[in-house]
């Protein structure tokens, strides 16, 4: 199953008093692993950047006063998305955000059923204490120390590796590796992967001609003859 790990930076906390998306990282994964397929814009908010923003992740102005603007990305950003759901932590925030930048181009919004909360999952999963993104990280001993500020990419990134967990699905894949892997190597009835398309054959007609004429240069003699007999 393809899904969508996303993160955004915004210019502050509230669409609906002018704040606007500075920053969207999405990170693809299929069947819970990353694909390399990646899409991140910076995204010129044609206002000025709150100290307070600036101080969560470092994106100034005069940075992003030549970057485009969100209605120059917004058709490359839904074809990267396309239905997938999207997995973002606390989804209503990003997503009231880049819905609001959609309204603006007199686009659809995207719809919550679409969306799945890894705040809220962890909530219910370690209910009392803090899970916010670099709680998860520590909590499941990944390394973010690249994380000095605020990113949109690289917190999806990390969110990617925090979502498997969450979901136990590294375990599970774990357990099928173990089970499945032995199995096969010893020569056991198993499941093995087929490639899609077979690999062209290594050994020409020529070659096999000129073993044949080399065999019949060996004669009757020939040492592996004696096993043949």
């Amino acid at each position: 199953m393809r899904e969508i790990v996303l993160d955004t930076e915004t210019t502050g906390l509230d669409p609906l008093r002018g704040d606007r998306l500075v920053e969207i990282g999405c990170v693809e994964i299929f069947n819970r692993m990353p694909t390399g397929h990646t899409f991140h814009r910076y995204i010129n908010p044609e206002r000025d950047m709150p100290e307070e923003a600036f101080a969560v992740h470092g994106l100034s102005s005069e940075f992003l006063s030549t970057k485009p603007l969100f209605a120059e990305v917004a058709d490359e950003f839904l074809e990267f998305i396309a239905d997938a759901p999207l997995v973002i932590h606390n989804a209503s925030f990003d997503i009231g955000f880049i819905n609001a930048e959609l309204a603006r181009l007199s686009k659809p919004p995207i719809p919550r059923d679409r969306l799945v909360d890894t705040l809220l999952i962890a909530r219910r999963k370690h209910p009392g204490v803090s899970n916010r993104l670099d709680d998860l990280c520590s909590r499941y001993a990944i390394d973010n120390s690249r994380r000095t500020k605020h990113g949109a990419l690289l917190d999806a990134e990390l969110l990617a590796e925090v979502y498997v967990d969450l979901i136990e699905a590294r375990q599970s894949q774990l357990i099928l590796a173990e089970s499945d892997g032995p199995r096969t190597r010893a020569g056991h009835d198993g499941p093995r992967r087929q490639r899609e398309t077979p690999l062209q054959p290594r050994v020409s007609d020529d070659d096999r001609e000129a073993h044949r004429a080399f065999i019949a240069t060996l004669g009757d003699h020939a040492l592996w003859k004696e096993y043949l007999s």
